[in-house]
């Protein structure tokens, strides 16, 4: 949710995000008409509650016999007094209502839409290969890591089984992820699945994209995409201490999208499915210290990438790609090289204060003023990790070699093929 007073003083680079995203600059006129409507509700309203107290005073000061004529204006008064509470509850809503479809101001990122991002970094060089790379299902298949077949039969569409070695990769990714998390300070956490929809909308996911996430009705309650939105909600309506730095989350749990719109896209495999397990780091700063938290966060994605010894890029997200809670947002993408390209495996976005301000998280300043913290996010590990770690690593007889950090937690050095 924007600041309205940085919305007064700034409605042109309000205007200018607007138009960075793509989205209707006239929402931002409409936003501070309806401030302004607000504000003098606001102070019609007092005005008239002061009257009221003061004609209740003048009431008991009265004489007898002039009190029933009074009364009579009291009454008078009194309807007044609600119609005008009446009218600032109203004005109050509209605003409220209209903050919840601003998005966040964009801070740095280019503009355009999703074609539009910047190469930042490339890191790592794409294998040459003296034979046809298999891609990631086939691999997955043949050495029985994955089961698309019999997940499909139990679940539908875009559902799987990790099975062997690949339920031990995963987790292996799990675990190397949280134990980096563990050692830069964050605490690790096993998040609920499910949230109210007052921290689901809190965290910005209720927009535009609301028909990604599942619902269930019979409970009133939302499976998570990520578990950014039960680390949002951990702190909602505190006061927390920031006095010796940031506080940090790495949250671990399954995550569940409906995937809407994407049909035909990405069908094989397991890059676009409804379920997967992700780490997800999540961060409560001073506003002032969240652009360095930022680049720390990306920081510790590009350690993880280079664990898992893949090449990969990072882009700088245009402001037209940005999700509504998002200021900036830098995705890591490796390199897949049956596709021959760079798909995205990680992402690290600075959402400002506009979570933090709808959910009520809030830090003492300096001079002990409740001031509203700043939030941010990145992904460590994620499922679709091993698409890129099959296909960069396989060898021509079509084994794959593990990466060396992993394998203490795989137990192999080479995943060989099924006889």
């Amino acid at each position: 949710m924007i600041d309205l007073k940085f919305l007064r003083e700034n409605p042109d680079v309000v205007r200018q995000s607007q138009l960075n995203r793509g989205e209707d600059p006239a929402l931002v006129d409409a936003l501070l008409a309806a401030d302004e409507r607000r504000r003098s509700a606001i102070v019609d309203a007092d005005a008239l509650r002061s009257e009221q107290k003061a004609f209740g005073k003048k009431i008991g000061q009265a004489a007898p016999e002039d009190r029933p004529a009074l009364l009579e204006g009291s009454n008078e008064l009194k309807a007044k007094v609600k119609a005008a509470d009446a009218e600032q509850k109203a004005a109050e809503a509209e605003v409220q209502e209209l903050q919840m479809k601003l998005s966040n101001v964009v801070e740095g990122a280019p503009a355009g839409g999703e074609e539009d991002f910047v190469e930042v970094d490339y890191v790592g060089t794409p294998p040459e290969f003296d034979f046809e790379p298999q891609d990631h299902a086939e691999l997955g298949e043949k050495l029985g890591l994955i089961d698309m077949e019999r997940g499909v039969k139990v679940s539908g569409a875009r559902f799987y089984y990790l099975t062997g070695y690949g339920a031990l990769l995963e987790l292996g990714l799990m675990n190397l992820a949280a134990k980096k998390a563990m050692e830069h300070g964050f605490k690790l956490m096993v998040p609920p699945v499910l949230v109210r929809p007052d921290i689901m909308a809190g965290t910005g996911f209720l927009g535009e994209h609301a028909d990604e996430i599942y619902y269930l009705p019979a409970d009133d309650m939302y499976l998570v995409g990520t578990s950014e939105v039960a680390l949002a909600g951990y702190h909602k309506d505190e006061i927390i201490d920031l006095s010796d730095g940031p506080k940090k989350y790495a949250g671990w749990s399954s995550c569940f999208r409906r995937e809407a719109g994407s049909y035909g896209k990405d069908t094989r495999g397991i890059i676009r499915v409804h379920q997967f397990n992700k780490l997800e780091m999540f961060v409560y700063a001073k506003p002032e210290d969240a652009e360095q938290e930022h680049q720390n966060l990306l920081n510790m994605e590009r350690d993880m990438l280079s664990a898992i010894e893949v090449p990969y890029r990072v882009i700088d997200i245009a402001g037209g790609d940005l999700g509504q809670s998002a200021a900036r947002k830098f995705d890591t993408e490796a390199w897949v090289p049956t596709q021959n390209t760079y798909r995205e495996l990680t992402s690290t976005s600075n959402c400002t204060t506009f979570q933090a301000r709808r959910l009520q998280t809030r830090y003492r300043d300096e001079q002990g003023r409740a001031q509203v913290c700043a939030t941010l996010n990145g992904t460590l590990a994620t499922t679709r990790w091993l698409v890129a770690l099959l296909e960069n690593h396989q060898r021509k007889d079509g084994s794959v070699v593990v990466p060396e950090q992993l394998r203490p937690y795989v137990g192999v050095e080479v995943l060989e093929p099924k006889n």
